[in-house]
């Protein structure tokens, strides 16, 4: 065999391995699978009427608020309770006496894009595809590539200071 062939044969195997690695991307498949996570929730629960925002973010108002609506800055006092798309909570402050207030804006995306469409004293179930949530890689307990259901109160806002 001659040094010719031997480096087309090595090349040839660089690109067949390049190609399988670039096809063999998983990242792809778990998108693919959370969507349909996400279509067969909705499907199931299709009298429910979410609104799809252009982010991806799912809103339904449950009670409408009569508040201001807080904005980026703001502070904000809630109570929520989080969940995956089976109903399992994996975090809640609804039976506490004590609230969840943080800075809109502050938050995982989608939870700062929800509370911004929610007037004081409304509440709203948010569902956040991941890449509004916790992303690829998660953060325990949540997994990457995994849509969540918030259902949030929004119980008080203050403004932010005026600078």
């Amino acid at each position: 065999m001659n040094k010719g062939n031997i480096k087309t044969g090595w090349l040839f195997l660089s690109i067949i391995l390049l190609i399988s690695l670039v096809s063999c991307n998983p990242g792809r498949q778990y998108e693919k699978e959370e969507k349909a996570k996400i279509q067969n929730y909705l499907s199931a629960n299709s009298t429910l009427d979410f609104v799809r925002q252009a982010s991806g973010l799912y809103y339904l108002e449950t009670l409408k608020g009569t508040g201001f609506t807080p904005v980026a800055g703001d502070s904000a006092f809630v109570r929520y309770t989080g969940m995956f798309l089976n109903g399992t909570i994996f975090d809640s402050n609804a039976t506490s006496a004590k609230l969840y207030s943080f800075v809109v804006g502050d938050n995982i995306s989608g939870f700062d894009e929800g509370i911004a469409l929610i007037a004081v004293g409304g509440k709203a179930t948010l569902l956040l595809p991941s890449s509004l949530g916790y992303g690829t890689f998660g953060s325990y307990p949540i997994a990457g590539y995994t849509p969540l259901l918030f259902d949030i109160e929004l119980v008080g806002a203050k403004r932010a200071p005026v600078k």
